[in-house]
C-alpha cells in the first residue's frame, strides 16, 4: 500500500462490532497472512490470523461489548515485558489498515473476548496482548471526534509548526483507542519527534498505533523519533 491508499483507509476505517455471515475468501486470507509475516519478521512479533472461529466471541462479555456474528480476529501476540504493547500496537495497525484496504471492517479488542477460547500456542516466554476483530461488518461504523491536533501535539521552542508535524498529527487524530480517549501526544524538539501517553488501560498499545499513524502522515520529511 502506498501512502495515499494508506491515508484514506485511515479515514475509512471505523470500529465495527457486528458482522455479517459473509466468508473471508482465500485470496483476501493469503493477502492479510503474507502481511502478518512479514511484520512478525520485521517485529519479534508472532501475530496471527484466525478464520471461521467464533468462539473466541462467544461469551457475555462479547455480548456487553455489542460484539455478534464475530468468526475472525488478529491474535496480537508479543514476548512478555519490555515495550511489546507499543509494537503490538503499531504492527497491528498496519495489518488492519491493510483489511480495511481490502475490504474488510475490524475493530480493536482489549477485554470483551474469552482469551482461553484464542486458538494460538505462546510460548512460555509470550503474551497474548490483545485481538482484532475483523470481517464484513453490517455497517462501516461511525467516525469518533478525534482531539484537536492543537490538542495532540506541540513544537518546543519558538520556531513555527511544520507542516509534515502538522500532517503527522492529523493522521494521529484517526487513531482507534481505547474508549476512544487518544492519551497519546507528540513533542517536536528541532527534527525529533517524542511521543508520549497518560497513564491507563492499554495506552501503551494505542501509542503504537498512534505512531504508526503519525509516521504515515509525516511521511518522508526530515524527523526522527526520541
Amino acid at each position: 500500500m502506498n501512502r495515499e491508499e494508506l491515508l484514506a483507509s485511515m479515514e475509512a476505517r471505523h470500529a465495527v462490532r457486528r458482522y455479517l455471515d459473509r466468508v473471508v475468501p482465500d485470496s483476501v486470507r493469503g493477502e492479510l497472512d503474507r502481511a502478518i509475516q512479514e511484520c512478525n519478521e520485521q517485529s519479534g512479533l508472532s501475530m496471527l490470523a484466525r478464520y471461521d472461529e467464533p468462539e473466541c466471541f462467544n461469551s457475555l462479555m462479547s455480548h456487553y461489548g455489542k460484539f455478534r456474528n464475530v468468526r475472525n480476529y488478529l491474535a496480537v501476540i508479543g514476548k512478555t515485558g519490555g515495550d511489546q504493547d507499543i509494537v503490538g500496537g503499531y504492527y497491528g495497525q498496519k495489518i488492519v489498515l491493510l483489511a480495511q484496504h481490502l475490504g474488510l471492517n475490524s475493530c480493536w479488542v482489549g477485554l470483551s473476548y474469552k482469551k482461553r477460547a484464542v486458538k494460538a500456542e505462546l510460548d512460555e516466554n509470550e503474551e497474548l496482548l490483545l485481538v482484532v476483530a475483523f470481517g464484513y461488518g453490517e455497517s462501516t461504523g461511525r467516525p469518533h471526534n478525534p482531539k484537536p491536533t492543537d490538542k495532540m501535539g506541540v513544537v518546543l521552542g519558538d520556531g513555527p509548526t511544520p507542516d509534515w508535524f502538522h500532517q503527522g498529527l492529523k493522521a494521529a487524530a484517526l487513531a482507534p483507542s481505547a474508549l476512544n480517549q487518544q492519551k497519546f501526544y507528540f513533542e517536536l524538539d528541532g527534527n525529533t519527534v517524542y511521543a508520549k501517553t497518560k497513564r491507563g488501560s492499554f495506552v501503551q498499545v494505542d501509542l503504537g498505533i498512534a505512531k504508526y499513524h503519525f509516521e504515515v502522515g509525516a511521511g518522508d520529511a526530515d524527523w526522527n523519533w526520541g
